[in-house]
């Protein structure tokens, strides 16, 4: 543990000597254990060079997942640390997060000026089982064996461009001639577009312009005259509103999940977790 602590602050820092210094050790001790760790897997971590290091493949990967590691102990060190305090951690995807739930916080803070919201994003499922989070926004069909279904709502999906994308496009039907945005999400509830083509009975075959790896970029390149995406009603509906997205035509469709507010089975009561649960639910279902 002690040399993958060192392994990452080298790696964040670039340089074993200031490194050290962050972690209060000399630079032999760093270099030492940087070696015993490179002997026990295998292959070098770093490549030297004068004044300077440079990280390999294997480091970087390994760095990444340990930066990730720490940051989610940082996160439930935080969490119990509001345990006792008027602190309530929401969780939800990247996209439901950035596009609905913001926006929309400001709403709640005027409403509770001495409740704090800490929002933890992520695309994985989260676990309520853990603690991290008091309640949590999560797509998909009921009942779920980790939490308590308090609010939920159904949305549809459209297509959805900037107005100079559908002006300079020629016009009619959605068609191969198009620019097309896809999200390559891991969790599947995000629809392609071979699914949202089978589901309207069309067939033809899409390639993609664009492809990300979360939903946010593909709106974003959406906005930006990108192309078409799929547009899910109740997290760009914003965009529509102002004018930065439009609707291609009139196509829709409901898919089966819901958006569903949990609380976890272990959840534990406050009065500023109640208050978010019942602002949550009334926002939901405005």
């Amino acid at each position: 543990m002690t040399a993958l602590i060192m392994l990452e602050a080298v790696l964040r820092r670039k340089s074993f000597t200031i490194a050290a210094g962050e972690l209060g050790v000399t630079q032999a001790a760093v270099s030492r254990q940087i070696a015993l760790l490179e002997e026990e897997l295998g292959q070098p971590m770093f490549v030297r060079k004068h004044r300077a290091i440079e990280p390999t493949a294997a480091c970087l990967v390994l760095g990444a997942s340990l930066a990730q590691s720490f940051s989610n102990i940082s996160d439930a060190i935080d969490a119990i640390k509001g345990a006792a305090q008027d602190v309530v951690t929401i969780g939800a995807t990247v996209a439901f997060s950035s596009f609905w739930l913001l926006p929309r916080l400001a709403d709640f803070r005027a409403q509770n000026p001495g409740i704090q919201i800490r929002v933890v994003s992520q695309d994985q499922k989260i676990d309520l089982d853990s603690g991290a989070v008091d309640l949590a926004i999560r797509f998909g069909l009921p009942p779920f064996s980790d939490g308590t279904v308090i609010a939920s709502r159904g949305d549809v999906i459209m297509l959805v461009c900037s107005p100079e994308y559908l002006n300079r496009r020629d016009k009619g039907p959605l068609s191969t001639a198009d620019e097309f945005i896809e999200t390559d999400a891991e969790d599947r509830s995000w629809l392609s577009w071979g699914q949202w083509l089978a589901e309207l009975g069309v067939h033809f075959e899409v390639t993609p312009s664009l492809r990300f790896s979360h939903y946010t970029e593909t709106i974003f390149a959406a906005r930006a005259g990108q192309g078409v995406a799929l547009g899910w009603g109740n997290l760009v509906q914003t965009f529509l509103d102002d004018g930065t997205l439009v609707a291609l035509d009139e196509t829709r469709l409901s898919p089966e999940g819901r958006y569903n507010v949990l609380l976890p089975l272990k959840s534990r009561r406050t009065v500023a977790i109640d208050r978010a649960s019942s602002w949550l639910t009334a926002a939901l279902h405005k």
